[in-house]
């Protein structure tokens, strides 16, 4: 099977305190079933967050399933994530070149080691 990479990135608020609760949504077990699950029933592989300052870059591995479209749709129909996200918004904000409504926003990738 062929994975492919989609890497995103996303600011939280300037607040350590903000950005400590972030952390603990996010800490192994802690992220609701329902929200794995709907990652998973994507096609999405594995996802790993990265936080640096208040900079979070996403990497996802996905399989031939996964459409960035498709998973938008079935997020906004699913009451779960929108409760999840909704949630998550106290913490984040967009980047300042971000478009209205864009929160993660895809990465362009200007380098890869040959091998």
């Amino acid at each position: 099977m062929k994975l492919k990479r989609y890497c995103y990135s996303c600011d939280l608020k300037e607040n350590p305190k903000l950005i400590e609760e972030y952390k603990a949504y996010h800490a192994k077990g802690k992220v609701w079933p329902e929200i794995t699950k709907s990652i998973k029933d994507a096609g999405i592989v594995d996802m790993q967050i990265y936080l640096t300052g208040n900079r979070m870059f996403m990497i996802m591995e996905v399989d031939e399933t996964f459409d960035p479209v498709k998973k938008a749709e079935m997020d906004a129909s699913n009451p779960k994530v929108q409760e999840w996200e909704r949630l998550m918004w106290n913490y984040q904000q967009e980047l300042p070149w971000a478009k209205p409504g864009e929160k993660w926003i895809a990465l362009e990738k200007i380098f890869q080691l040959d091998d």
